[in-house]
């Protein structure tokens, strides 16, 4: 670590430092950066950009009496190190003591937990509307990337913004990018502002009301540092648009190698590490946004990136048959398999529409309106911000549009991004058509039933990683068999005939109900029935009156939460009857980087709990009996 930033505690240090040395600071956090990224992982392409910046706002602005306020706040990692949280950065050890993104938890310099996009303006608004009427003094600030403000409350806050007045400042960071490109009418007015030196009356801000400054060296700190005190204090809301590079310091002398890298250990001693994957270039290319860290050189692709991919090789094979075939992805393609090269040859049976989702859905449900076949895909946490529009636009309607939920289930994440309340969300709405494939070969069954003959709203829970595990181990449990009843995947199959006990495991906790059924069986040499019950909108009522006419327990397995669920439901229909339940599942909380096999423990989703929970229950009734 340099010699400047060793002595950067809080930004109040940065005020007693000259250009030359803040300059020198952007080229020591730049430098760690790099390092951390490449050695822990991380949005590495975002932060590289917004250096300058956020050391500027620091010196400038009085934070935390002022408010900086970030858009997903992926970006914020140069925040972190000067508000007193650089140890995580330089500390292998110590890497895992903060959230990818701000968090109050953390520090006072955070005002909000944010992973997700468009909030930073209704946000800042809110602020500055209580200030407001209290007669405060702070300067509100939201930073928002170009990115960023495709998402429809962006849009709903710029426009607030001029309305309500007062102190206001947003800062859009420009970078030409968002997760991947940039796709929207939006671009071309920046596109034509930055042409311009911000003087095109292309303005999309002025037209909404807003004062306007533009920084073309948006990481020249000397010109931010400048544009930043013209607005300091300012009376009304005002857009200062910097225009910055994403990644910036990779560059072309990045590629392949670049000697050894040296990081501090927790010990002392200095790790060097001479094996990294290369780094990708500057500038506005996809690959930058994410770094993989040491952990993920030598991985297989995930469960997204295999499934995804698998998906769109089936839908691609049916471009030249079927011209109203089309797959829209809300701006995170390439975690969900759906690669550049794909994108490319797809043409218009592709569309990026943006960081925005709630349009993704509606969209999509008119183009089922008018005959087309459209197919959304993105994670199960951004799914939630277009809630209404698949209850009402695509439910309602009931529109002929496919959703494929990726990255679903127990896993250690951010809090903002659990995939755990999917199917709770899904199963409550009307109409909706939800299936849980255990295999590959099922996934892309029901993904050509749901494209073709079934015409209406399905969701389809993307397998995750349990399941492609035992298919990677040539285990499969369950192969595809939709011709279980009356329409497709409407009846539970059982896989395996037992006695006494039901294991009812959905989806991705195949695997794991597979497990439990050898334990019991070696355990207590008990042979449980194992069912796939393939879907979780609705109940196969004439299945589970068959278990309990000779089962006197039936246990429920789901990869999501337990509190609204499957499961539950499973258990309430059964009520007061003869037949005793156990419901295992996710607890209804926020977890914050919680190791996935720790939450397993907590939720009792082991086979070894569950083997007890069983023998208990089973006693229990015995001595009741």
């Amino acid at each position: 670590m340099g010699k400047l930033l060793d002595s950067i505690d809080s930004p109040q240090d940065l005020k007693v430092l000259s250009l030359e040395e803040l300059n020198q600071l952007a080229d020591e956090i730049r430098q760690l950066l790099i390092r951390f990224c490449r050695r822990h992982g991380g949005h590495l392409g975002s932060n590289l950009a917004t250096i300058e910046p956020i050391i500027a706002l620091h010196y400038v602005f009085d934070m935390p009496h002022d408010h900086l306020i970030f858009d997903v706040s992926h970006q914020a990692y140069t925040h972190k190190i000067l508000t007193g949280r650089r140890r995580a950065y330089t500390d292998p050890g110590s890497q895992e003591d903060l959230s990818g993104f701000t968090s109050p938890k953390e520090s006072p310099y955070d005002d909000f937990m944010l992973g997700h996009t468009g909030t930073s303006i209704g946000l800042a608004c809110g602020m500055a509307a209580q200030r407001n009427a209290t007669g405060g003094k702070d300067n509100i600030i939201a930073f928002i990337g170009d990115g960023s403000l495709s998402s429809g409350s962006a849009f709903e806050g710029l426009d607030w913004a001029a309305e309500q007045g007062g102190n206001l400042i947003i800062v859009v960071n420009d970078n030409e990018m968002s997760i991947a490109e940039n796709h929207g009418g939006l671009y071309r007015s920046l596109a034509a502002l930055r042409a311009s030196g911000g003087r095109s009356s292309d303005n999309p801000f002025r037209a909404l009301g807003l004062d306007y400054r533009y920084v073309e060296k948006g990481n020249r700190i000397e010109d931010l540092i400048e544009a930043f005190r013209q607005v300091k204090d300012t009376d009304h809301p005002v857009v200062v648009h910097i225009h910055t590079r994403k990644g910036l310091g990779l560059g072309q002398g990045s590629q392949g190698q670049i000697g050894p890298i040296s990081m501090a250990q927790g010990d002392g001693q200095t790790a060097h590490m001479t094996s990294l994957p290369d780094l990708p270039a500057e500038g506005p290319v996809e690959a930058n946004h994410w770094q993989d860290g040491l952990d993920s050189v030598d991985r297989l692709p995930n469960s997204r990136k295999t499934y995804g991919r698998m998906a769109m090789q089936a839908l691609e094979a049916r471009f030249p048959q079927e011209p109203g075939l089309v797959v829209i992805s809300p701006a995170t393609p390439l975690s969900n398999g759906i690669d550049p090269d794909f994108r490319r040859r797809a043409g218009n049976h592709y569309r990026d529409v943006g960081i925005a989702e709630s349009h993704a859905i509606a969209y999509a449900a008119g183009i089922a309106k008018a005959g087309g076949t459209p197919v959304v895909a993105t994670s199960a946490t951004f799914f939630q911000r277009a809630y209404d529009q698949i209850e009402q636009e695509m439910a309602l309607n009931g529109s002929a549009v496919t959703l494929l939920v990726f990255s679903t289930g127990v896993a250690k994440t951010d809090a903002t991004h659990s995939g755990t309340a999917d199917m709770v969300m899904m199963r409550g709405i009307p109409g909706l058509v939800c299936l849980a494939p255990t295999s590959g070969a099922e996934f892309l069954d029901m993904l050509a039933w749901a494209t073709g003959p079934a015409r209406r709203p399905i969701v389809i829970r993307v397998p995750g990683e349990r399941t492609l595990a035992t298919e990677r181990a040539g285990k499969p449990i369950a192969t595809s068999d939709p011709t279980t009843g009356g329409e497709p995947w409407d009846r539970y199959r059982i896989l395996q005939q037992g006695r006494t006990v039901a294991l009812l495991a959905l989806g991705d906790a195949l695997p794991l109900g597979r497990d439990l059924a050898d334990s019991l069986e070696a355990s207590m040499e008990l042979k449980p029935t194992l069912v796939d019950p393939h879907r979780y909108d609705r109940l196969d009522e004439q299945t589970l009156e068959a278990l309990a006419s000779t089962h006197s327990l039936v246990v429920t397995i789901e990869d999501g939460q337990l509190d609204g669920g499957w499961g539950q439901a499973v258990a309430a229909y059964y009520g007061p009857s003869q037949i005793r339940t156990l419901a295992f599942g996710a607890a209804k909380e926020f977890n914050d980087r919680v190791p996935k096999a720790t939450l397993l423990e907590r939720y009792d989703m082991t086979v070894p709990a569950m083997t007890r929970a069983i023998s208990d229950a089973l006693a229990d009734r015995a001595s009741w009996i």
